[in-house]
């Protein structure tokens, strides 16, 4: 896996009279391979959420409330990381491919919600995990809104 397989897909605003659309992704769409399941993570600002790997799982994260820096790692990139804030102001979907280390942080008040358009369900196993120290990132203190 590379980093040049995360892939960020700007989504423009629908306007409506009762407030925006803010779509996520569809059967067409590139990165979808298939739906598993669709899930929320609420991640407070500040708080950081790293790292994981999924050994199968596709993901289409979306951040549709608040703003959310996600930083993406492969040990092949030696220590080059790839790094996107998605989410009011920036409104997108990442693709990210299995294989790929990924962590995040809020970067909302007081929190941010993140979307997972998955293709598999969720599965403990599938999914390796490491602490926040064990990838070499300097996660920076986050702005004011």
């Amino acid at each position: 896996m590379t980093l040049e397989q995360v892939r960020l897909v700007p989504l423009p605003p629908i306007p409506s009279a009762g407030g925006r659309v803010l779509r996520a992704l569809r059967c067409t769409d590139e990165g979808f391979v298939g739906f598993g399941e669709a899930y929320f993570s609420i991640v407070r600002r500040g708080v950081v959420k790293a790292w994981k790997q999924h050994q199968r799982m596709t993901s289409n994260l979306v951040v549709p409330y608040g703003r959310v820096r996600f930083v993406f790692y492969t040990p092949d990139a030696g220590s080059e990381f790839l790094v996107h804030e998605i989410g009011e102001g920036n409104y997108g979907r990442l693709t990210v491919p299995s294989g790929i280390w990924f962590g995040f942080q809020g970067l909302g008040e007081p929190h941010s919600i993140v979307l997972n358009v998955a293709d598999l369900v969720h599965d403990p196993d599938e999914c390796l995990t490491k602490e926040r120290d064990t990838i070499p990132f300097e996660w920076p203190e986050s702005e004011p809104t």
